[in-house]
């Protein structure tokens, strides 16, 4: 190897499927695209994999329960609030979906991040840079009744281990027979179920 090749920075973008090229240490809002999000989510696995079924849970159609559960609970909520729902995990559509105790041992830069990320996706869709703090606690509040879900249909937990880790929940009846019925889809068809949304919510 040569001197001047050891001495290339290593390469921080990301080329995607649509031509951008993302700067992952300093992201623009003009590099992102809502299809770039959606393809990438849908081929993320919740969970590392671990549910059962014929098809990986993917953090798109996790961000559709989520989208689902918010509108739900808060039917006052704008289409701001659930674009903002909806897209509550993008940033994973580059970094992955690293579970929670991964996410604790790499520490403040991963988180760090994120934030920047989510930041200009946010900036990119119109979305306020920081959440009302209602909006924020319902889409964490919804984020773990999916998680709740989602580990004791699909992931093997118990139910009393889930509530130990997401708490115990007391849900409208139809939301909870909605969320008991959870089939993990195949990629195509979680993607093109995240575009109708969000494409149903521009609209809006």
């Amino acid at each position: 190897m040569s001197a001047d090749e050891t001495q290339k920075p290593a390469r921080a973008w990301q080329r995607m499927l649509s031509g951008r090229r993302l700067d992952l240490l300093a992201p623009s809002p003009d590099d992102i695209a809502i299809e770039d999000i959606a393809h990438g989510l849908a081929r993320v696995a919740r969970w590392n994999g671990q549910t059962s079924g014929s098809h990986a849970f993917s953090v798109a159609q996790h961000s559709l329960l989520v989208t689902d559960i918010v509108a739900h609970l808060h039917a006052d909520y704008d289409a701001t609030c659930l674009r903002a729902t909806l897209l509550h995990d993008a940033p994973e559509y580059v970094i992955g979906d690293l579970i929670s105790p991964f996410k604790s041992a790499i520490g403040l830069d991963y988180k760090a991040f994120e934030k920047r990320l989510l930041a200009a996706i946010h900036a990119r869709f119109d979305i306020p840079a920081q959440l009302d703090p209602d909006v924020a606690d319902a889409i964490k509040n919804a984020d773990r009744i999916a998680a709740f879900y989602e580990a004791t249909l699909l992931a093997g937990f118990s139910v009393a281990e889930a509530e130990i880790f997401f708490g115990a929940f007391t849900l409208p009846k139809m939301l909870a027979e909605r969320l008991s019925d959870l089939v993990p889809l195949p990629a195509n068809d979680a993607q093109s179920a995240f575009l109708q949304r969000f494409d149903a919510l521009a609209r809006r």
